[in-house]
């Protein structure tokens, strides 16, 4: 049972096109205050395509509300981070020349646009929770490794202070060990309150990590359910855990 409180971000008939090919068609989805919601599903389902049109990114047919207000025109993705949205994207879109910690500081300039000056006790919460942020903190972000790159990529849109966080493949290259790390922050940013969208193609870490799921193929949503029930689903366990119902007899 998902948990009875107001949507922050509601989808509903959303389609997203190129040109004339529908790569998101008839999404409807929702993810509430304080849930892990987590989209799977193969290479070119259209996950990524998805997020932009959510983030604003790309034009979208349909109805999307963001914290209760639905929008009647295309937000501007500034306003959506003003209001509590961000988007870490696969390619993490770092700063290569800049050093790790003024791309952290990039991460809440327009908070302290707005005025406010608590930023030095964000980046130290920041380099709490990701200790290998603050031994490269004077390191050119472009020299990381895949696992610091992604730590950054985080800890840049967390000093926004997001109430929801759409994460795409976040476990992405990586090796096991970080993996473990990345997913474990995940679960420490629920334990706040932030709510998170997670597209990711490691299902496994991903159905583990979340509330509830859903499963994208082919630009549609065909099954959602809460994560611990689709983890036992047959077609899902078949299709994207790797363990055939033969085997698990």
């Amino acid at each position: 049972m998902r948990r009875e409180t107001a949507p922050l971000l509601a989808a509903r008939g959303l389609t997203i096109a190129y040109g004339k090919v529908a790569a998101v068609r008839e999404v409807s989805l929702e993810i509430r205050e304080g849930e892990v919601v987590t989209i799977v599903g193969p290479n070119g389902a259209g996950k990524t395509t998805l997020l932009a049109g959510l983030m604003g990114l790309l034009p979208v047919k349909g109805e999307v509300a963001r914290f209760g207000v639905t929008a009647r025109r295309a937000p501007r993705v500034e306003d959506l981070v003003r209001a509590g949205m961000g988007l870490i994207p696969e390619k993490r879109e770092l700063f290569g020349t800049l050093s790790v910690e003024d791309n952290l500081r990039l991460g809440g300039f327009d908070r302290w646009r707005q005025g406010a000056r608590d930023g030095d006790g964000d980046l130290a919460e920041i380099y709490r929770l990701f200790p290998r942020l603050a031994e490269r903190r004077w390191q050119e972000a472009g020299t990381l490794s895949g696992g610091e790159r992604q730590m950054l990529a985080m800890g840049r849109a967390l000093m926004a202070r997001p109430k929801l966080l759409l994460l795409d493949e976040p476990s992405l290259g990586l090796a096991p060990l970080i993996i473990r790390e990345i997913f474990r922050i995940i679960g420490e940013l629920r334990a706040r309150g932030v709510s998170i969208l997670l597209v990711e193609q490691n299902a496994r870490a991903a159905l583990r990590a979340a509330d509830y799921a859903y499963v994208m193929e082919r630009g549609a949503l065909v099954l959602e359910g809460a994560a611990e029930d689709l983890a036992r689903n047959e077609r899902v366990i078949e299709a994207y855990l790797g363990i055939a119902s033969a085997d698990r007899a």
